[in-house]
Parts: C-alpha cells; sequence; structure tokens
C-alpha cells in the first residue's frame, strides 16, 4: 500500500463499527492517525470494540453523543449503514467537518489500478464475473474483489501491489462519503428506485450513484447499461469515455443480437450458453465483457469463464437438485424487482416459487405480470397475506401459506413434481424472520439437504 502521512497526529473518529468501521480503525492507527472509535452497541456485548481497545485504540461506545465533537476532531470514517440524518452525523456536517466512508481510505492507499462497479441490481453477479475474467490465465498479481461484496475495501489496498486489481462493489451509502475516489474503470448496471428511506428521494439516490463517475477523466472508461435512457442522459455530463452495453440494440460496447453477445463487431458467445440463467444475468455479462475487453482478455478465455460461472451465493444460485427438482436460491431479491428479474430466467409451468418476508407496507401489484403462469407458490413471512392476493389476480391456482423458509422448502417439495424448479426469490427484506438474507439463503439450502437426507 502507498505510505502516506496526512492522517499522522490527526484525531479522526470512526462513526460505527462492523467489518468496515473495524478495517477503517485499524488502517487510520496503523497510519498514525489519534483514533476514537464510537459503535452504537455495548462494550461488553461488541468483540469488535474490545479487539480494538487492546490494540490501544480509543473507543466509546453504547450510543452516539454528539458531545464527542466537541473533541477538534479532522474527520469522520462513517459506517455506510448509518444515515445521514444521525444527529452527530447532521452536527458533524453543520461544523464542515468531512464524512467519509472506508472506500475513500481504500483509495487514498491503494497502489494498483481500481475497477468500481455499482447499480440497483446485479452488482454482485458482475463484480464475480469481473475478478473471475481477470483472473483466468493471469500471469501477473490478482484481481482482488473488494468493498460491498464483503471484503472491506481499505484491508484489501492494505495487501494488494501495483500487478492486481481492485474489483470494488460500492453501494449508493459508500459513494456519498468520497472525495477524491478515482476508479480506471465503473461500472453502472442499473439504476432502479431503492433506498428512498435512506436517500429521501430518487433524485438523491441517484445522483449517490452518479458519484462513482466524479473525478474520472477521458483516459477512463465508464460503462453504461444503455438499455436505459435515464444513463444514455446522465453520459452527457461525464469527461469518462462512455463503453455501452446492450440488450435491445447495437452499442460500441457489448451487446446482444440474435441470441448472440458481441463486443464491437466481435463474436463472444452464445446468450445461452451463459451459466446463469435469466436476462438480468445477459447483462451482467454484457457489463462484465465489456471490462474484460478493456483489460485485453481474450474472446476465448471470456467464453469459457462465463460458461462455467453459475452465480454467487443467495443470487440466483444453483444449490442442486433431488429427485428431479432443481433448487435455487435467490434469497438476495429483498425487493420487487430482483424478483421479477429472477422470475424471468425461468419457464414458469414448472416452477415453484417461494416468497415473504419483512413487511415495508408496499402492495406487490407491480409483481403480478411477472407471477402469470407459475405452477405454485409458497408463501411466509409478514407478507404473506398481501403476496396471496397477488397471487390470486395473477391467476396461480395453487397457492399455500406456511410459517417460514424451511417449511415452505418441504411444502413446496411435497407438491413439486420430477423436472419442476424450486426458487426462493422473497420479493422482501428477511428481517421478519432473519437476521439478514444469506441466513435466510442458508435456511433454504439447509432444508433442501435435509430432504435429501429424509430421501436417502
Amino acid at each position: 500500500m502507498k505510505k502516506i502521512t496526512e492522517y499522522e497526529n490527526k484525531k479522526v473518529l470512526v462513526l460505527g463499527l462492523a467489518k468496515s468501521g473495524v478495517s477503517a480503525a485499524k488502517l487510520l492507527h496503523e497510519l498514525g492517525a489519534l483514533v476514537t472509535v464510537n459503535d452504537f452497541k455495548q462494550f461488553d456485548q461488541n468483540p469488535e470494540a474490545q479487539d480494538l481497545l487492546t490494540l490501544g485504540i480509543r473507543v466509546v461506545t453504547g450510543g452516539h453523543p454528539i458531545e464527542l465533537l466537541d473533541e477538534d476532531f479532522s474527520l469522520i470514517v462513517k459506517n455506510p449503514g448509518i444515515p445521514y440524518t444521525n444527529p452527530l452525523v447532521e452536527k458533524a456536517l453543520s461544523m464542515n467537518l468531512p464524512v467519509l466512508t472506508e472506500v475513500e481510505l481504500a483509495y487514498q492507499i491503494a497502489e494498483c489500478p481500481i475497477i468500481g462497479i455499482t447499480g440497483t441490481n446485479g452488482k454482485t453477479t458482475t463484480t464475480t464475473m469481473i475478478g473471475l475474467l481477470l483472473n483466468a490465465q493471469r500471469k501477473n498479481g490478482t484481481a482482488r474483489l473488494a468493498g460491498n461484496i464483503g471484503f472491506p475495501a481499505s484491508e484489501v489496498a492494505e495487501v494488494a501491489n501495483a500487478a492486481d486489481d481492485i474489483i470494488m462493489e460500492l453501494s449508493s451509502f459508500q459513494l456519498m462519503g468520497i472525495q477524491t475516489f478515482h476508479p480506471q474503470i465503473a461500472v453502472i448496471t442499473n439504476i432502479y428506485e431503492a433506498h428512498l428511506d435512506y436517500h429521501g428521494s430518487r433524485e438523491e439516490y441517484v445522483k449517490a450513484k452518479w458519484a462513482i463517475q466524479e473525478n474520472m477523466q477521458e483516459s477512463d472508461s465508464l460503462v453504461l447499461n444503455w438499455n436505459q435512457q435515464e444513463l444514455q442522459e446522465l453520459s452527457k455530463t461525464t469527461k469518462a469515455t462512455i463503453i455501452p452495453f446492450s440488450t435491445e440494440e447495437k452499442v460500441a460496447g457489448a451487446y446482444l443480437i440474435d441470441g448472440e453477445i458481441y463486443y464491437r463487431d466481435e463474436y463472444i458467445m452464445l446468450a445461452n450458453e451463459l451459466g446463469v440463467p435469466g436476462s438480468h444475468n445477459i447483462e451482467n455479462a454484457l457489463a462484465a465483457i465489456c471490462v474484460a475487453k478493456l483489460k485485453n482478455i481474450p474472446n476465448s478465455v471470456i467464453r469459457k469463464t462465463l460458461m462455467v460461472f453459475t452465480g454467487v451465493p443467495h443470487r440466483t444460485q444453483y444449490v442442486g437438485e433431488l429427485a428431479g427438482r432443481k433448487f435455487y436460491n435467490d434469497s438476495k431479491a429483498t425487493n420487487i424487482l430482483a424478483t421479477k428479474m429472477a422470475l424471468s430466467g425461468f419457464d414458469h409451468s414448472s416452477l415453484v416459487l417461494l416468497a415473504g418476508g419483512l413487511d415495508r407496507g408496499n402492495d406487490f401489484d407491480e409483481l403480478i405480470p411477472s407471477l402469470k403462469g407459475i405452477k405454485a407458490i409458497i408463501l411466509f413471512g409478514e407478507t404473506k397475506d398481501k403476496l396471496r392476493k397477488a397471487a390470486v389476480e395473477a391467476g396461480i391456482k395453487t397457492i399455500q401459506l406456511t410459517e417460514n423458509v424451511q417449511t415452505a422448502v418441504r411444502e413446496a417439495y411435497a407438491f413439486s413434481e420430477k423436472d419442476d424448479t424450486i426458487l426462493l426469490s422473497p420479493a422482501c427484506a428477511s428481517w421478519d424472520q432473519y437476521p439478514n438474507f444469506e441466513l435466510r439463503g442458508e435456511a433454504f439450502i439447509q432444508a433442501m439437504h435435509q430432504l435429501k437426507d429424509i430421501e436417502k
């Protein structure tokens, strides 16, 4: 990593822990900053804070006292999940105190190029595809995944060297806390309406996503979804060189024509050769192909790599087959749009859908067209009655209500037949019954394996 000196003997407040906060605190401490960590969780229930204290880092736990700002901090590094409406954050901003996120620190110390990926849906799949493509037949260095995908960006930047690439998945929350962050290649997979409870308006959400290109120049490449008119309009406001991708028209980048994928007139592969189903995954692959071509990956390597890629955990992940039934885990589908995209990749006549979860107050009318023709639907969680109404409107003949994901798997298996597909794609957040979507997905997989044990 670059040995920077700008934080030496400066007082820095790290607000909120979790993975990125711990990494930021340790990095700043190593860079000579006088670090104070503030986390809402009580100290005796906070192993991360306890660990940092043993390193000589000051910790303040059990709340976010505004009085901390009396201590003349030079800046705050904020956990992305803490909203800007937090009183301490609001006060800091009113004092013109810089409020950064950990990805800004990662950029400052990174020795190697950064490829940034953002968007409403498809970020993790696209990030993973790019990592695999850039590591295929690589002779020098490593493409390292980082950011919102689960590996703290600053932690990855510390160990990366000049021969590497950092492939960084970036949320809108993270991008709101950048100043100088500058990827050499950036990707926006798509922009839909999301996280309005955090951003306050769609305009602010789009502004946060578009910040990924804020410091890019003409020598940098910005990969955009040309299916979206909004991104076409935004492209007129950047200095970066635009590399478009589209499933609807031929463009000066990656595109789909008659079931075949091309990059600037070069044939790459058939769309149905991709190892993951769904039209949304064709878009993800096109975005990844743009990056691969910019990094001079041969077409044969692109094709071979994308043919064997079967998805990432909890994102239309194929998890196995039992008695002729295929099981797919799409627990990451925490909103209606993600479930619509997942449903587009399957034959509805043999599909049993498992859905439901946290009730955020919305209805599911928007989902109705995508539900039509589905063989059966098993519903659970707080939204099961709302989803049942949508399923009735869609004309689904078999609708069952159950307790949770585990019971839904058992009921789906009992109803289904050979050659059917059982898909968990909840269209809702998990927090009514599960701490996160990952644990919900693990419950689905575990329930399937329990069935396998019974069938032996």
